[in-house]
């Protein structure tokens, strides 16, 4: 069953987020995508994450097309005007990709060119507008098409500090939705508690929800992220958890396994983000019990 159906019939969606190489050697990326096949509904495909520049993420979800994996990729306006992305959307349904997470990009001054000029024609919002048009017949310039895409897009909920950030953020979401969205991908789950009153407001979206789990990998990660953004929830207590292992990175695994089994209950579905450990997909997946 595809993702898309999956997404509708209410069924909890597994999906896995892989990153494209920073060259053209492309042999690691399938290996790890060979490993995950059949247990996964769908890989998402980021496009230039972090601002480090890599492998077009439509070239990637071509190649999970070609070992029979469905694949998502990311779509935002930092790197292309209205021409290029509507362009890009186009080239992506006449290959096979009809499914979309419109996000947007990390700032370029935290990539590796930091000399490179953001575009940021559009917003999510005219994002998210023009791929709407486009499934209309129509281009943002008043052009009709020579044949319709039609697309599942999802939208993305960034980490908020507090109650009145989250707030305004479920606030923006709403106005995603009523702009075509049809799923919500949340921000890292470290805390089940946190993400369960997270969900309380986040219902009234009557949306699907697929919550997003963190491979940690190892105490400095975790020290980072609990030091740098404490809004994620990542306790002394699990930091701890980490540390005291006697096989440290194992640990992280089982952590997000356990993570990924828990929400289970709570979401429509969960994405794993293994930042640069695909290799360990499996294992998650295992401890996981899917």
């Amino acid at each position: 069953m595809s993702f898309q159906k999956r997404l509708l019939s209410g069924e909890f969606v597994v999906l896995a987020e892989m990153n494209t190489p920073k060259g053209v050697d492309t042999s690691q990326l399938i290996q790890n995508a060979r490993r995950i096949k059949g247990r996964v509904d769908a890989v998402i495909v980021p496009d230039m994450d972090d601002g480090v520049m890599r492998m077009s993420a439509l070239a990637g979800a071509v190649l999970m097309h070609q070992q029979g994996m469905e694949a998502l990729i990311h779509v935002y306006c930092r790197d292309r005007n209205r021409m290029a992305v509507q362009a890009q959307l186009l080239a992506a349904y006449a290959l096979g990709i009809q499914s979309l997470v419109v996000v947007s990009g990390e700032e370029i001054c935290n990539g590796d060119h930091r000399d490179a000029r953001a575009v940021d024609d559009l917003d999510e919002l005219g994002l998210l507008n023009a791929v709407r048009l486009l499934e209309q017949g129509t281009d943002l310039g008043g052009s009709d098409l020579c044949g319709a895409p039609s697309f599942t897009v999802g939208c993305a909920i960034a980490q908020c500090r507090d109650e009145k950030a989250l707030d305004r953020e479920l606030e923006l979401a709403g106005k995603k939705v009523e702009a075509g969205a049809k799923f919500i991908l949340s921000p890292p789950v470290f805390d089940i508690r946190r993400f369960e009153s997270f969900m309380g407001k986040a219902k009234s979206l009557k949306t699907p929800v697929i919550s997003t789990v963190y491979l940690l990998k190892s105490v400095g990660a975790a020290r980072y992220i609990a030091t740098n953004e404490p809004e994620a929830g990542i306790s002394e207590e699990l930091i701890r958890r980490i540390r005291k292992a006697s096989d440290r990175e194992m640990e992280c695994v089982r952590i997000a396994a356990e993570t990924v089994a828990a929400l289970r209950q709570l979401s429509q579905g969960v994405r794993i983000v293994t930042l640069g450990w695909e290799h360990r997909l499996p294992d998650v997946l295992d401890y996981a019990g899917l």
